[in-house]
């Protein structure tokens, strides 16, 4: 706790002082450019592999980026944040951004990693899909490229979880949301973006402004593999 709390002195001190202007302004409100799904793994951190400012993203994170699908009368963290995003803010992008070497993926691959943990569990049940979709193409493939490959199946899964959201339908309807899939690899600092027109993730190159990620696209197999 010593490092949390010297780092807030030291927040204050070097870097809200020297912008409080800037600070100021962002307490009367927030105009993010996108809403970003990701994992919440301590090794993702948005802003910093975004190179955003405060303000800029408005981030849901939670164990493997899932989102469950929208189901009428039960309250979700997930679906209030989606909404209140599209209709609240006004958000036109949402990036779903997955990871290599996510905990959450390895667990749902092999469910013996949450045995005495049932919360988890349950939880890690919205990416079955993913597993059974990696099961069922990838069996073939050593187990380190069937866990790349359950990262980028999982971030595809919950995109389609994504458009059972009312707020997110009708945006999509009305053509003012775009949704995008990302893959952040941590080994390289590199960011791969689902192509539709390839069927597989691409790296994000300088200046690139890809094309969103819905509709999804067959997807090729060989390629996937090997993206990331």
């Amino acid at each position: 706790m010593e490092k949390l709390i010297s780092g807030i002195h030291k927040f204050q001190a070097d870097v809200f002082a020297p912008n409080e202007t800037f600070f100021r302004k962002l307490a009367d409100g927030q105009t993010p450019q996108a809403l970003f799904i990701t994992c919440s793994d301590s090794r993702m951190v948005p802003d910093l592999i975004c190179q955003t400012r405060p303000g800029e993203l408005f981030v849901l994170r939670n164990a493997g980026n899932i989102v469950p699908p929208f189901t009428p009368g039960v309250p979700s963290g997930e679906a209030a944040t989606i909404e209140y995003a599209i209709r609240g803010l006004g958000i036109k992008h949402i990036v779903l951004c997955g990871h290599t070497r996510c905990g959450a993926m390895q667990a749902v691959a092999d469910p013996q990693c949450t045995a005495n943990m049932p919360r988890v569990r349950q939880w890690l049940d919205h990416a079955q899909a993913s597993a059974e979709i990696v099961c069922s193409c990838y069996s073939h493939l050593p187990d380190e490229a069937r866990w790349k490959v359950m990262v980028q199946e999982n971030v595809l899964v919950q995109l389609e979880h994504l458009r059972t959201h009312p707020s997110v339908a009708t945006a999509l309807a009305r053509g003012e949301l775009k949704l995008h899939a990302w893959v952040y690899k941590m080994e390289t600092g590199e960011v791969f973006a689902y192509r539709p027109e390839l069927g597989q993730f691409a790296r994000l190159e300088a200046g690139e402004d890809p094309a969103p990620a819905y509709p999804l696209s067959r997807r090729s197999e060989s390629l996937l593999a090997q993206a990331v």
